[in-house]
């Protein structure tokens, strides 16, 4: 044995009987890539219902493995069967498809803990808000990434809880902007403990003087340049920290010539802070934020701008934040790696994915040629939705259309429910181009998440009975003792 080969990883693949052909066929299909395999089947039918528990009683030992690869969906503790194992256990792709990508990329996600971008969230019309509210959207918008949290007055209204509301959120260890065209708010606000103002102009820099807060520098009006490099020109003669804004205006009303400002602005000052508001943006055009928001993002990320304000007003743009703070982790490693931002991460491709269907409809043929049992599988192709078990395939684009073949559900409720659930979700992901994998549920990215999120990982968790489930054990139970009752009624 030469010594490459003995340096070479070996693999062992864990499926199921009908995943095992398809599994192999596909290793078969990748190029040397320094590892040697072997594809296993449990004893199981279908993969996805495997658990680390299955594996511990029905594979004693990794076979001269040096990684085990098991299922996707395969649930239970996995870093407790590496240790039984005493080789590495890791979980593939849920997609069997995505094999060969995730053997590529030696199944190590890029690394998008790195930003180099802050984000400010505003609290609109913070004096119409409690002090218990302005809390509860802080702790929200912090979740979603922000870094700082913006209070945002009012246009001649009083602020006599502004105080309160800084010194508050200063306490519970956020960081704090104040938003206010009122220069005496904004000293005020400087006073309570805000770390950054919005906005000085030339006509109220000498707010800078008063107080500690950093101030963001605007021009006296959107067009006025010279009146922005002047006080940004004071405020490094005077050693000051300081962010300097031009302004994004909406589309139509100078859009376009604002950005081309960020880009003047960025020329000639190489070096300072510098900060864009999106939200003129993403509130301000009725289309889904994430693809503004990236785009936006990939400007800021050329031209070095490292501070963005957003707001969440419109019920639209609820998730801005949440884009944001992925998008800026995206872009900072794409630039980076001096890559296009392409291949990191899908969270911002909430509505369309890259390879929606990877299978075709003769690999959906075949295997629904090699079921003998009842249970409906679900399956989308480009073609449309197929469903099959023991009884045939049947495919169609329309869910209503496929019920009159599923006889064996017209005397199950329960069954027909759960069907009915998952045709639906596989009509969505076929008319919107989405990846489907029976019994979880349509990745939206960061558009949506679940309130589970975050929590236990459910990989570590057996799925509970779902309702039609365990309405189905009780009909039948039912059933039983009818039959008893009725058998022991005759006999009498």
């Amino acid at each position: 044995m030469s010594e490459s080969e003995l340096e070479q990883e070996h693999l062992l693949l864990l499926t199921g009987k009908l995943a095992r052909k398809s599994v192999e066929k596909i290793m078969k299909t990748l190029d040397d890539g320094g590892f040697s395999y072997e594809v296993h089947n449990i004893g199981i039918s279908v993969a996805a219902l495997m658990t680390t528990d299955m594996i511990q009683r029905r594979l004693d030992n990794p076979r001269g493995a040096d990684r085990v690869v098991v299922p996707g969906l395969c649930a239970g503790d996995i870093e407790k069967l590496s240790k039984e194992m005493g080789v590495p256990v890791v979980r593939g792709p849920k997609d069997l498809k995505d094999l060969p990508m995730y053997l590529g990329k030696g199944a190590e996600p890029p690394d998008l803990s790195q930003y180099d971008a802050r984000i400010f969230a505003e609290i609109v019309d913070a004096p119409d808000v409690s002090i218990e509210n302005v809390l509860e959207q802080a702790a929200s918008y912090k979740a979603d990434g922000a870094d700082v949290i913006d209070i945002g007055c009012l246009p001649g209204r009083d602020f006599p809880q502004m105080e309160e509301i800084i010194k508050t959120l200063v306490a519970e260890g956020y960081t704090v902007s104040l938003d206010s065209v009122d220069p005496d708010q904004l000293v005020r606000g400087g006073q309570a403990g805000a770390h950054y103002l919005l906005s000085l102009k030339e006509s109220t820099l000498w707010v800078a003087d008063e107080v500690a807060s950093i101030p963001i520098l605007i021009p006296e009006s959107p067009e006025d340049h010279e009146s922005l490099y002047r006080v940004i020109d004071s405020m490094v003669d005077k050693d000051k920290p300081f962010i300097a804004d031009s302004i994004l205006d909406p589309i139509h009303f100078g859009f376009t010539r604002s950005v081309t400002r960020y880009q003047a602005l960025r020329d000639k000052y190489p070096d300072i802070e510098i900060m864009m508001g999106t939200g003129n943006l993403s509130e301000l055009t009725e289309a889904d934020t994430v693809g503004m928001n990236t785009m936006m993002l990939g400007m800021m990320s050329e031209l070095r701008i490292t501070n963005l304000l957003t707001t969440e007003v419109s019920e639209h743009a609820r998730k801005s934040v949440a884009e944001l703070d992925l998008g800026r982790r995206i872009m900072f490693r794409a630039r980076e790696d001096n890559s296009l931002p392409k291949g990191y991460h899908a969270g911002l491709t909430g509505l369309h994915e890259r390879k929606p269907f990877p299978y075709d409809l003769e690999e959906v043929k075949e295997t629904a040629s090699q079921i003998k049992d009842a249970n409906y599988r679900i399956q989308v192709t480009e073609e449309g939705v197929h469903i099959y078990n023991r009884d045939g395939l049947n495919t169609d684009t329309d869910p209503f259309a496929l019920f009159e073949h599923l006889k064996t559900l017209e005397d199950d409720a329960p069954h027909a429910y759960y069907i009915g659930v998952e045709l639906a979700r596989a009509q969505i992901a076929w008319q919107l181009g989405k990846r489907y994998v029976q019994d979880e549920e349509l990745d939206w990215g960061v558009a949506y998440r679940s309130t589970a999120d975050g929590k236990a990982d459910p990989h570590m968790l057996h799925k509970a009975e779902g309702a039609t489930i365990k309405a189905r054990k009780e009909s039948r139970k039912k059933a039983q003792e009818e039959k008893k009752a009725s058998k022991k009624g005759k006999e009498t």
